[in-house]
């Protein structure tokens, strides 16, 4: 059983024809990173970074510790950016700016663990030099002052706990004396307790009392340490580096912007660049690919080989045309300036041997202005003039273009040349023109692709369409009469009849099994007698005589070994043939 093989599922998205799609949109792509240059550096001219002035302080922590992770300084950078700060610098300044403004023109970066940088941004070099050394001051002020809030705070906690230690040692003193006041009748283990009662709170008493004081004095290495060790200066304006980090921002985000549009364009739009998927959708194969039009100062150095290239493949369309007497013409899709140059081109070799015209049916008339701008002396006519002679040459020009009057394209020429702009047309319209020509009965002979992707290697051939394709234009051979067919199947048969016999087999041979014919079809059959009449042919007596019976046929007698190992005489000589009785 044959089975029919499953055609793989298309991927969602073809990697290949995504990177050839970004490869052959680079122009756009890169448009796009160049503007996003042009615009960085403009706006690094038209807007330029404003005065800005930087102040470095040293910032000391009362519970600072080697293994602290930064937490503290973030700690720092946070309180700077609070409204108390930034109202206090202001009022410093006396400036009545909002203190919300004013947060939005500075900010803090904590350098090291103990190192914070202030950077303010103000209309002027002075003022920002101002404000941002008023705000390290007051940042100063405000940190000293809250550890030194701290600090008393605790020293209040400590002298609280040695208030209540005293008031409890005053309740034990008063209870020693009442016991001891009974004389004789105290209890001395409970004196013994009241005793180490009474020493323990003095001894509490007297470390709360250190302590307090301690705490009292505050952290003097905080209010020492924490000090502005970098003036505010301000920062010199670096308009080349400025510029150049504009620039490079613009250009990363141009880009990237014009990566994602091509990207994005190449999977929706759906248009197909490869040789084998043209050929698949348009039902022809690729014969030929021909460059675009070359821009830039490429052209100066490749003019030359573009223009060979294209002579190479009207070389070979002129041979098409001249072995085919319907007429071959020459439709584009997106390539009308090539398709132009190349019907003159043919034109100008088939003028060599004859009468020849090119009929312009484009819409632009781009075989007519070629004409003019190349000075050729190939006879350019027009849908509307007359027909010419029977020997004349004509190769038609048109288009498949959406808006295409596709009735009169079988007017142009009864077969087809496609000439196809890689790129230029979606999926959907390759498969209206492919079907448009078919409904015209046009074939379609091949397909020269236009400005294709040097990269791609595939081979872009409809092996199926060998009727229509170019490579199939060959002249075929002389089919073979009835009688030399027949001569030469009986010639196969024995051949493959004296490989078989000669072959070495791994079995047994057995003679060939030959065709057995009734003597009826073997003979010439006899002419035909008429039938004797009924009752008058008798049937012989020994036709009808009954069968012989035999008797069934017996076993011969052999001896068994279990006799023969008990002294039994063995059997001798041949065994006698049984009779058999015949009954009648």
């Amino acid at each position: 059983m044959t089975t029919t093989p499953e055609t793989p599922a298309a991927p969602l998205v073809d990697l290949q024809r995504l990177f050839i799609a970004i490869r052959r949109r680079k122009r756009f792509w890169l448009a796009t990173a160049l503007l996003g240059l042009i615009a960085g550096a403009a706006l690094a001219v038209v807007l330029p970074a404003p005065p800005t002035a930087v102040a470095k302080v040293i910032v000391v922590h009362q519970d600072d510790s080697p293994t602290d992770s930064g937490t503290l300084m973030r700690t720092d950078v946070a309180v700077l950016q609070t409204t108390q700060i930034a109202e206090a610098a202001l009022k410093k300044l006396g400036s009545t700016d909002s203190p919300d403004d004013f947060m939005k023109n500075y900010a803090g970066l904590g350098l090291t663990n103990n190192v914070l940088q202030i950077t303010v941004k103000a209309k002027s070099n002075e003022e920002a030099v101002a404000r941002a050394q008023a705000l390290a001051e007051t940042f100063i002020a405000d940190h000293v002052k809250r550890s030194q809030a701290a600090a008393a705070a605790q020293s209040q906690a400590i002298l609280d706990q040695r208030k209540n230690a005293q008031d409890e040692l005053g309740k034990i003193e008063q209870q020693i004396v009442d016991e001891e006041g009974k004389g004789r009748q105290s209890s001395q283990p409970t004196l013994e307790s009241f005793y180490s009662r009474r020493a323990a709170l003095t001894a509490q008493i007297s470390d709360f009392t250190s302590r307090a004081q301690q705490a009292g004095i505050g952290s003097p290495q905080v209010a020492a340490g924490t000090q502005v060790v970098d003036a505010a200066r301000a920062l010199p304006q670096a308009f080349l580096k400025t510029t150049a980090t504009n620039g490079g921002i613009g250009f990363a985000l141009g880009l990237a912007l014009g990566l994602a549009l091509v990207a994005v364009g190449a999977v929706s739009r759906d248009r197909p660049v490869l040789r084998r998927e043209i050929s698949t959708h348009l039902g022809a194969s690729v014969i030929a690919q021909l460059p675009s039009k070359l821009r830039g100062p490429a052209r100066l150095w490749r003019r030359s080989r573009a223009v060979a290239e294209r002579k190479r493949v009207a070389t070979t369309l002129v041979r098409l045309i001249k072995q085919e007497p319907r007429g071959v013409s020459l439709l584009e899709l997106g390539a009308s300036k090539v398709a132009a140059a190349l019907s003159l081109d043919i034109a100008a070799e088939l003028a060599a041997e004859g009468a020849a015209s090119v009929l312009d049916d484009l819409p632009g008339e781009d075989v007519r202005k070629l004409a003019r701008e190349t000075k050729s002396d190939v006879s350019v006519v027009g849908a509307v003039d007359p027909p010419g002679t029977p020997q004349e040459r004509r190769v038609g020009v048109g288009t498949v273009s959406p808006g295409t009057a596709w009735t009169d394209l079988e007017h142009l020429g009864q077969e087809t040349v496609l000439i196809v702009k890689a790129g230029h047309a979606n999926t959907l319209w390759l498969h209206t023109v492919a079907r448009q020509l078919a409904d015209q009965e046009i074939p379609i002979l091949g397909v020269v692709l236009v400005d294709p992707d040097p990269r791609d290697k595939s081979d872009g051939t409809l092996w199926d369409g060998l009727h229509t394709a170019l490579r199939g234009r060959a002249r075929p051979a002389a089919a073979p009469a009835p009688a030399e067919r027949e001569d030469r199947l009986d010639e196969l048969v024995a051949r493959v009849a004296e490989r078989v016999a000669t072959t070495e087999q791994p079995t047994r041979r057995f003679s060939p099994v030959r065709q057995v014919l009734p003597p009826a079809l073997a003979t010439p059959r006899p002419p035909a007698s008429p039938l004797p009449p009924p009752g008058s042919v008798s049937v012989p007596d020994h036709l009808n005589a009954p069968t012989k019976k035999f008797a069934p046929v017996k076993p011969q007698k052999r001896p068994t070994p279990f006799k023969r190992d008990h002294g039994e005489p063995s059997h001798k000589g041949d065994l006698e043939p049984e009779k058999s009785a015949e009954v009648s």
